[in-house]
């Protein structure tokens, strides 16, 4: 027994040598506070899912290094038929396979002076043309623990941002809450009270077509999902291919765009290069950040120019900056149907 929990059928200490903050880290997996399939606890995080491939269950806790300052050990612990693949990949689902090195570089000994949005006059980025704003700079020396986790699990993410497609991030959440309670499966013990796994490509195949509607989903997106899952054995197979490649050919499929490939290959390739183009906030959020000025899509790929390779890296940080911003006109309030 380890503590209340039994013993796992498969567990690893990874020992990475760089600092790994798995809260923030696998905190982009997870979709709201009541996700069934990852959850943040006390003891670690929680993440219930088949294991591409097989498809056998499993239940994984990643439990925090000591530190998110600096290097430790981080304990995996796995439980059900897939523990033994699970812990195997352990290093790829906490990003481990993702060189910070290089960008950390540019953010070394600064020379440049610049004013910015974020900080008029404080140091940044040692190259001129891709100085950062100091907030943002600062935000990666508050977590060098942070990483760009890759699942693998490519119909699994997909499911999850085809729901956020053109909606409230309040059905977005209930969308999948909907669909993992309703369509989902038990998780293999210990897992939590309440935490399933996703529903399987064929489950969502049989989800009768009134069904959807009572949970709140669009039929554009439905659609959409049903596509998903009628080509989850080819989609699965992305997960292998280059990011650049997963993505374009994710565009083939109807209903999948721009902005769902690159959210959903910023997970399972822990992208680090890819932008989502598309965002109803990202763009201006950006350009707010970099420049003190809102701008477009064009304009973000145009900021980020400099920061080529790294372009992700470099929003997750300016989401972590602290700097916020501005919004106008009313908030969204769509109309709930469901009960209609």
């Amino acid at each position: 027994m380890l503590g209340s929990l039994p013993a796992p059928d498969a567990t690893v200490v990874l020992e990475p040598g760089v600092p790994v903050d798995v809260r923030l880290t696998l905190g982009v997996l997870q979709r709201g506070q009541a996700d069934p399939t990852v959850q943040s606890r006390p003891d670690g995080v929680w993440l219930c899912y088949r294991v591409p491939g097989s498809g056998d269950p499993v239940s994984v806790l990643v439990r925090p290094a000591p530190s998110v300052l600096v290097p430790g050990p981080v304990p995996v612990l796995a439980w059900g038929p897939g523990a033994e693949a699970a812990v195997a990949d352990a290093h790829r689902l906490l990003g481990l396979d993702d060189d910070w090195s290089a960008f950390d570089a540019l953010l070394a000994p600064r020379s440049a002076v610049v004013s910015g949005a974020a900080g008029a006059g404080e140091t940044a980025g040692a190259v001129g043309a891709a100085a950062l704003p100091h907030a943002v700079a600062q935000a990666r020396r508050a977590n060098p623990g942070l990483r760009l986790p890759a699942t693998g699990r490519m119909v699994d993410q997909l499911l999850t941002v085809v729901l956020e497609q053109k909606v409230t991030h309040d059905q977005a959440r209930s969308g999948w809450r909907w669909l993992v309670r309703g369509f989902g499966e038990a998780a293999p013990a210990p897992a939590p009270p309440g935490m399933l796994l996703a529903p399987t490509a064929h489950a969502v195949r049989r989800i009768p077509s009134w069904a959807w509607h009572a949970g709140w989903v669009q039929p554009a997106q439905s659609r959409a999902m049903l596509r998903v899952a009628e080509r989850a054995s080819a989609l699965e197979r992305l997960s292998g291919v280059p990011v650049g490649v997963a993505a374009e050919t994710l565009t083939a499929v109807p209903g999948i765009g721009v902005w769902t490939a690159a959210e959903t290959v910023q997970r399972t390739h822990g992208a680090a290069d890819t932008v989502a183009v598309g965002d109803y906030h990202l763009a201006h959020h950006v350009g707010e950040v970099l420049t003190g000025r809102r701008t477009d899509d064009a304009g973000m790929l145009r900021l980020l120019e400099p920061w080529a390779g790294h372009r992700q890296r470099v929003v997750r940080l300016i989401g972590l900056s602290g700097v916020r911003f501005s919004r106008f006109g009313p908030r969204l309030a769509p109309a709930d149907h469901r009960r209609r």
